[in-house]
């Protein structure tokens, strides 16, 4: 009895050292949703920057809805070892019928340290880059558009493992899905705009 154990011990051992080695995650848990908060397991090592506005602070009205409704410029620093491509996802919390996503891109290629000023709407870029679906339906930037008071808006910037296999078009839920086990590292901006 004792030997049998042991054996099944063994062989279960080899399994999960396979599934490991091959880069496999090894989960008992059948539960395969997107965490709410994915990548803040990562550690925080992206410094993701703007010219238009610092942490914290308003976003001027150029940017939004009451403005030309443009991008702002973000900069960020070199990625860690092995970053493929970078993600970015833009969203308010603060939204009255729940998050509202004003920007979707994705499969920014890893030399980019930065995106430029009034990034064009189209889904897919000159440098490869693709854009999703924003909340209002629309592909590319939607900016700050609060029906009353003072809302959050956070840039959230990923640094990733590979090019990911989705469309353009592809809205949040599909990004952040398709972004799980490839999160080298983040970075996070965050601006304010009142209506």
């Amino acid at each position: 009895m004792i030997r049998k154990n042991f054996v099944a011990l063994m062989v279960a051992a080899v399994f999960l050292s396979a599934c490991s080695s091959q880069g496999q995650p090894v989960s008992t848990s059948s539960d395969s949703t997107v965490p709410e908060t994915i990548g803040e397991e990562v550690a925080m090592s992206l410094d993701l920057t703007s010219s238009a506005f610092t942490q914290g602070q308003p976003i001027p009205e150029k940017y939004s809805c009451r403005g030309d409704d443009v991008s702002p410029a973000l900069t960020w620093n070199d990625p860690p070892e092995g970053t493929q491509a970078f993600a970015l996802i833009v969203d308010d919390p603060d939204a009255p019928a729940g998050t509202w996503v004003h920007w979707v891109i994705f499969n920014i290629p890893a030399s980019a340290r930065g995106l430029s000023e009034g990034i064009p709407s189209g889904e897919s870029l000159p440098d490869g880059s693709l854009q999703g679906r924003n909340s209002s339906g629309t592909t590319g930037y939607n900016g700050p558009c609060p029906p009353s008071g003072t809302h959050r808006y956070f840039f959230k910037l990923y640094a990733l493992d590979e090019m990911l296999g989705i469309s353009a078009g592809a809205n949040k839920g599909e990004l952040e899905k398709a972004m799980v086990g490839h999160i080298l590292a983040r970075g996070e901006l965050m601006g304010t705009f009142s209506k």
